[in-house]
């Protein structure tokens, strides 16, 4: 029995599927079926099993998730504690959206460890709302960066914006934005994002929705005209000015939206997440968040976003 499997256990019962705890762990899926296939093996229990409702734990299982949890984050503690009597840098795991993963996460980390004057090894790994508390949870990840998180955690505002609808100057969609072409990068499917909400609740069918790699590629989309895709309005301000696109009005837009900084309660934080927390609210960290780059022209944009997933 290793850790691994331990991992893969715990975020399959949470999640409720492979492939959720797959993308969380950042490994394929068959190396989560078969971390779960070795711990049944070595238990003599399915542990885990599918049903019509989705994963459900045997008697077995459900004695073993909480203390599976336990040594998990436990396992991160020792890992530190090796790291630190070594002298090697403080890990510190940051899940993100997708958007953040793609503008902030990397400029802004790279400023904390700047500033901070202390030898952390800070890294963003990509994650859906309903994957981060269980991330934080189990210390597979020490903090979270997008929406407010619930969960005994402790989430913090820490930056506010607007999210919009924009568009081709040359693009004149009618009637109503149900019937528009929507172009969304990977928040659009997640159900529990701003974006999600926003499509939602303008009762926008999921075969007018256009997922895209990212969120530049749905921007350059749109500045092609072929369709309305969101920004958070500060983000977007490059291609604004250049009116490669411009923002167009909705009954929903702008919204006003906050990120939120989430960790563990203030008492069990690393020292690594601490100084994190403590970062975000100074003004170094709020001008990146405002302005992390000049960007680049969408007509431009080719590669894809470089984000590291941790194991």
């Amino acid at each position: 029995m290793t850790l691994g499997q331990l991992s893969a256990f715990v975020l399959v019962a949470r999640l409720g599927s492979v492939t959720d705890a797959a993308r969380a762990l950042g490994v394929s899926e068959p190396a989560v079926s078969q971390a779960l296939a070795a711990l049944r093996q070595h238990h003599g229990d399915k542990l885990i099993v599918r049903g019509t409702g989705g994963m459900t734990l045997t008697p077995g299982g459900s004695r073993l998730l909480p203390i599976a949890s336990q040594m998990v984050a436990l396992g991160a503690d020792a890992d530190a504690a090796v790291r630190e009597a070594n002298g090697m840098a403080e890990r510190l795991q940051v899940a993100v959206t997708s958007t953040l993963a793609e503008f902030v996460a990397n400029p802004l980390l790279e400023a904390f460890t700047a500033k901070s004057g202390l030898p952390i090894d800070a890294t963003a790994g990509l994650a859906r709302t309903a994957e981060m508390p269980v991330l934080l949870g189990n210390r597979l990840a020490d903090a979270a960066l997008g929406p407010q998180l619930d969960g005994g955690l402790d989430s913090t505002p820490v930056f506010r914006c607007a999210l919009i609808a924009l568009a081709a100057p040359g693009f004149r969609p009618r009637g109503n934005p149900a019937k528009w072409p929507w172009l969304v990068d990977p928040t659009g499917a997640d159900p529990d994002s701003e974006t999600a909400k926003l499509l939602r609740s303008m009762g926008i069918r999921e075969d007018d929705i256009q997922v895209f790699p990212n969120q530049t590629a749905a921007w350059s989309a749109a500045a092609s005209g072929h369709g309305v895709s969101f920004a958070f309005e500060h983000l977007a301000a490059p291609q604004l000015r250049r009116r490669e696109l411009v923002v167009v009005p909705t009954p929903a837009t702008p919204a006003t939206v906050c990120w939120h900084l989430t960790t563990l309660p203030r008492d069990r934080l690393s020292t690594a997440a601490a100084s994190l927390r403590h970062f975000v609210s100074t003004p170094a960290a709020m001008q990146v968040m405002r302005s992390p780059g000049a960007g680049v022209p969408p007509s431009r944009f080719r590669p894809p976003v470089y984000v590291t997933i941790w194991s």
